[in-house]
């Protein structure tokens, strides 16, 4: 693979080895190198219960063509950054240390934080080139108020980015790939085999220009996850072909009369991020299942790309590296997703 634009899983915990890029595992879902055989006879896996607490190192760094992008290690960072995954109860704190030449921070969105971790240059909380500092990201279980009213807790699908580079806004920071994805879980939450994350970045995906776009690679049967995520200035609607999901936390239904709307096109704004779990190629078999931007205009200039959910031999029907069909405008091999 060896792909930039391809996201590093981050499970919170031990480690385990995923497609040439070492991730760490708290939840046990499987990687790409790691792949969960569907099975009706197996029972599905679940998060545990939270309220550890964890400890990892973040880098930010500049990139050779220009970008920037977030790293577990020096000399690794990627666009989007690491996929960093805790449960609910948990509080994890993140060793930050800016690799680059100007000022930089990391700055979260769904989790409980004090303003020394903020990530703002306004407040003080950004680091200086060279310099470290430990972010503390918290989270909480749903539960009453001492008032009485409901407190949701922190499971979601969020995500993380700079907010310094370029502007007090971190506008340069995220046009260049400053950004990454954050999931919180809640105990009980299913586990998925795999994971993808698509970021619309004004009129990219994942930082790549029109016609580049990742695809991402899993086996019919498997339980994939995708965490979509918009940056930028435009509004976009993220679409996938042949596959459905319910508009809720999770995007699983809950039960026969949970009222979840079931959607296949979800429209998304700047600093907007969703996510939902479907079993790859249900009721519709293997293929290059195409996903997009549903703005007719972005999905003409490149933004799209593909699910290529095989057979469990390898094959995908329909779909030919080497001859990209025309009106899509694609170039390129394939790409294995992670």
């Amino acid at each position: 693979m060896g792909r930039r634009s391809f996201n590093r899983r981050l499970l919170v915990g031990g480690a385990v080895a995923a497609t040439g890029v070492t991730s760490l595992s708290l939840t046990g879902a499987a990687t790409a190198g790691q792949t969960a055989v569907p099975s009706a006879a197996a029972p599905p896996r679940t998060a545990p219960a939270g309220g550890q607490v964890r400890h990892l190192k973040l880098y930010a760094e500049k990139l050779p063509d220009g970008q920037m992008g977030y790293g577990l290690e020096k000399g690794k960072a990627t666009i989007p950054g690491p996929l960093i995954e805790i449960t609910e109860g948990d509080t994890l704190h993140i060793e930050f240390e800016n690799a680059t030449d100007v000022d930089a921070s990391l700055h979260v969105h769904g989790v409980d934080y004090d303003v020394a971790s903020d990530g703002t240059r306004l407040n003080r909380s950004h680091v200086a080139p060279g310099g470290t500092r430990t972010y503390t990201w918290r989270t909480h279980t749903p539960g009453r108020r001492k008032d009485g009213t409901w407190q949701a807790g922190s499971a979601g699908y969020w995500h993380y980015h700079d907010h310094v580079v370029g502007t007090d806004h971190g506008t340069g920071g995220i046009r260049k790939g400053l950004y990454g994805p954050l999931v919180v879980r809640r105990k009980g939450d299913l586990l998925p085999d795999r994971q993808f994350t698509v970021v619309f970045n004004d009129m990219t995906v994942n930082n790549r220009p029109g016609h580049q776009s990742p695809d991402f690679r899993c086996t019919v049967g498997e339980r994939i996850e995708i965490i979509s995520i918009t940056h930028g200035e435009f509004y976009h609607t993220f679409h996938v072909h042949g596959h459905r999901w319910a508009d809720n936390r999770t995007g699983m239904l809950t039960g026969p009369d949970d009222p979840s709307r079931i959607v296949d096109n979800k429209i998304t704004g700047p600093a907007d991020s969703f996510g939902f779990q479907v079993i790859a190629g249900e009721h519709v078999g293997a293929g290059a299942w195409m996903y997009h931007c549903h703005v007719q205009s972005h999905s003409d200039m490149g933004m799209a790309g593909l699910l290529l959910v095989a057979k469990p031999d390898g094959t995908v029907p329909g779909y030919d590296p080497h001859h990209p069909p025309a009106a899509a405008g694609r170039s390129g091999g394939a790409h294995a997703g992670h």
